[in-house]
């Protein structure tokens, strides 16, 4: 299949909503709705390239019951109802393609319960990773899911989140133990329990992680916590080619290294990254790592992977061991989508990524590099790459469509690539908006007809983020 299968804007027809609705809104919750265009407008963008109407009206949902009541008075009425937490998403997950109402949940942001001796903690949904993280310190637990925006527990669990640390931690998939969640009717369902494992019936928790609030609105969250490494060090290592970079991963991976984070940025990027975030780092190719263990353990692991990346020319081998040096490090590589951003005022970034087996790696990344460098569109690339995972960010002129149109043509070539060398067309973004087609590609027309058929079973009105994943007809 070699014809396009997305539209970097298309149009969108979005349902009416009656006057008695927003009426019936206004009414039960008072302060908490809006239907200012400034807090539509907000709420009508998240970080992708989609220009779309915002929704006709807000609610700032405070509990679960008010998720409940918004949910049964847009089911009366068949209105679109869209999850809302920080905005962070990349690939259209929260913009009303058909109109309704944006369901803010960023005020439902408690701890509920920490419970240190199961290493678990259940909070709500507009928790954010880095508020998380402050709340459990004092047990000696941390939260590892870390996918470089502070988004809320609620979207990550929604989009099946991974991040820096998934190499060794897993992703939300792996750690989300339990939900609670509204359901297209508005009736208030838990999933899963605090146990870490169970045989009871369907797994709805694992159907429910990941399926981008089209069959059910999330208003709690039960997580995996894990101790706080005894010792921790960040490194940085630069290499003249990419290659040897991939290969260095490569390598660190097949041979079992428990390495905690293994990020790779292209000479591009770190300048771009050294512009941003003021820093000196050697512009070449990049592998910023972290390991995590006993203070014998990281000193066995740093010294592994020094001797692999060694043996493919690594050099300029740099230790960051203080909480402050690792801290500016990670932030530096966080900001690389801002530093892209920065580099070329007035730009929007065209985002994408793709996950293929580690030994497929090196195909992957250095293709699709070497297309970014000869479209002449400027870009920048970063991977979780020891699982596997990478990101390219095409930074476009948004007033050029012929610059969007070879954005989006790199965009195809590397997620084709990436199916074709066994992987997947998203790693951690989602389908969202921007992959649909890609995701009929990958599963085949029968798995996406199974996936309409649990969505038409859980949302027969199909009033739960609409317009996402997957088209109904």
């Amino acid at each position: 299949m070699n014809s396009p299968v997305t539209n970097l804007q298309p149009t969108f027809t979005p349902r009416p909503v009656p006057v008695a609705l927003l009426e019936a809104l206004k009414t039960r919750f008072g302060v908490q709705f809006s239907s200012a265009q400034a807090v539509r407008e907000q709420h009508g963008r998240d970080e992708s390239a989609f220009t779309v109407p915002p929704p006709q009206a807000v609610v700032f949902a405070q509990s679960t019951q008010d998720v409940s009541d918004v949910v049964k008075l847009a089911a009366q009425y068949q209105v679109p109802v869209i999850a809302f937490g920080v905005g962070s998403s990349l690939e259209g997950h929260l913009l009303a393609v058909q109109g309704g109402i944006s369901l803010d949940v960023s005020r439902m942001n408690q701890v509920l319960a920490i419970d240190a001796d199961d290493l678990t903690v259940t909070v709500q949904p507009g928790v954010t990773r880095t508020a998380l993280n402050v709340a459990v310190k004092s047990t000696g637990l941390f939260f590892p899911i870390d996918p470089g925006a502070d988004a809320s527990l609620g979207g990550m669990a929604a989009t099946r989140a991974s991040g820096t640390n998934a190499v060794r931690y897993g992703t939300m998939r792996e750690n989300v133990l339990a939900l609670e969640v509204v359901t297209a009717s508005g009736e208030v369902i838990r999933t899963g329990t605090r146990a870490k494992k169970s045989s009871a019936g369907y797994d709805l928790t694992r159907l429910l992680v990941g399926s981008e609030g089209t069959l059910g609105i999330i208003t709690a969250v039960t997580v995996k916590l894990y101790p706080l490494p005894e010792a921790v060090m960040a490194a940085t290592v630069s290499f003249d080619n990419l290659s040897d970079a991939v290969q260095t991963t490569m390598t660190i991976i097949q041979l079992g290294v428990p390495i905690a984070r293994c990020e790779l940025l292209d000479a591009t990027t770190v300048r771009l990254v050294n512009v941003h975030s003021k820093l000196t780092l050697p512009e070449a190719a990049l592998l910023l790592m972290e390991f995590h263990g006993s203070p014998a353990g990281v000193q066995e692991q740093v010294a592994t992977v020094q001797t692999i990346a060694a043996d493919n020319h690594g050099h300029a081998f740099a230790w960051a061991s203080t909480p402050e040096q690792r801290t500016r490090l990670w932030t530096a590589r966080h900001n690389a989508y801002f530093a892209g951003l920065q580099s070329r005022p007035g730009c929007k970034a065209i985002t994408t990524d793709a996950c293929v087996p580690i030994s497929s790696l090196a195909d992957a990344v250095l293709a699709s590099v070497d297309e970014a460098r000869m479209s002449g569109i400027p870009y920048f690339m970063v991977g979780h790459v020891g699982d596997g995972n990478f990101h390219m960010g095409y930074l476009i002129d948004p007033d050029q469509p012929e610059e969007r149109e070879r954005a989006e043509a790199l965009n195809q070539k590397l997620v084709r690539r990436a199916l074709e060398l066994g992987g997947t067309c998203t790693g951690e973004h989602g389908v969202g908006l921007h992959k649909m087609g890609f995701l009929l590609e990958e599963t085949g027309a029968g798995g996406v007809a199974m996936m309409r058929a649990i969505k038409h079973a859980l949302d027969p009105h199909n009033i739960l983020n609409p317009g996402k994943i997957f088209a109904i007809d």
